[in-house]
């Protein structure tokens, strides 16, 4: 079994990235921006957004934080959309989910600028990515994508389960892993409700776990030699930790890890590239890389 690291992964892309950037800058090149819109206090999203500004600093962009409380009102969020949209120093930006309940997230991600959209939400870069034009692959499923080939991880021609539909990771998952150019592979998707979900896991050469459930995939689901991709990112409770939780995966890890060739563990797996993603995709807005 390998353990597959995330965390130094990102960082040797992060170095990277800092020495193209450098390289852009002393051409004479404009420094990429990435802007964050952050509302509220959310415990998970304050973590997120201060890990993104910190890899922003380690990859020479420059970041700007934008903090409105849980109360602001629609119309103020739009204005604020509206005004990154049109502002030439931000080469890209986002708008931390999730939302307050008052707002329309769709209705706010429909009005960012697909040039700028970083995240890869807006149905623009969605419907482009889903037939193979370029286009801003939203980060974790571009994070995975990252790992696999990094690691050399045969996915062509291989049976690829993904556990999980949801539109940020499941669905573009399985749109990446069965396009020739990416993955190649032959792809199921399963979720709650599907019937035979054991033998369809037991079946697979790579499984790729974002169904949210912590220890959903135990050892009796996993064939020997699979690899195994944890993206699953739930808060336990846990005592012997100062903060009083851990980050548990989707996968058993003990038992799991035991059977397979490669593995993501949680923490430092999948999320390290998530974050390492959304500067791959900062850099290719600096750089007008998809849209002029």
């Amino acid at each position: 079994m390998q353990l597959i690291d995330g965390k130094a992964t990102a960082a040797a892309i992060k170095e990277q990235i800092a020495q193209e950037v450098a390289q852009i800058v002393a051409n004479g090149g404009k420094q990429p921006h990435l802007a964050a819109i952050l509302v509220g206090h959310d415990g998970g999203s304050e973590t997120y957004v201060k890990n993104k500004v910190l890899a922003c600093e380690k990859c020479g962009f420059k970041s700007t934080l934008i903090r409105y409380e849980e109360d602001v009102t629609e119309e103020e969020l739009l204005a604020c959309v509206d005004k990154l949209n049109h502002d030439d120093d931000v080469d890209g930006f986002i708008v931390q989910l999730p939302l307050p309940k008052h707002i329309d997230e769709q209705k706010v991600t429909m009005a960012i600028d697909y040039r700028k959209d970083v995240d890869g939400f807006h149905p623009v870069n969605v419907g482009r990515m889903a037939i193979g034009l370029p286009c801003f692959i939203s980060a974790t499923p571009l994070g995975i994508l990252t790992l696999l080939q990094h690691y050399q991880i045969e996915t062509s021609g291989k049976k690829c389960v993904i556990l999980g539909r949801s539109n940020i990771v499941g669905k573009p998952m399985a749109q990446l892993m069965m396009q020739k150019q990416y993955g190649d592979a032959t792809v199921t998707v399963c979720h709650s409700h599907s019937a035979h979900l054991k033998e369809e896991c037991r079946e697979a050469d790579i499984i790729i776990a974002a169904i949210g459930k912590p220890d959903f995939v135990t050892a009796d689901m996993v064939k020997p030699g699979a690899v195994v991709i944890d993206v699953g990112t739930t808060r336990v409770p846990d005592a012997s930790k100062k903060s009083g939780f851990r980050l548990n995966g989707d996968v058993k890890f003990d038992e799991v890890a035991e059977k397979c060739s490669f593995i993501t563990p949680v923490p430092g797996g999948v999320g390290p590239m998530t974050i390492c993603s959304l500067m791959k995709n900062t850099l290719a807005a600096g750089k007008k890389e998809f849209y002029k």
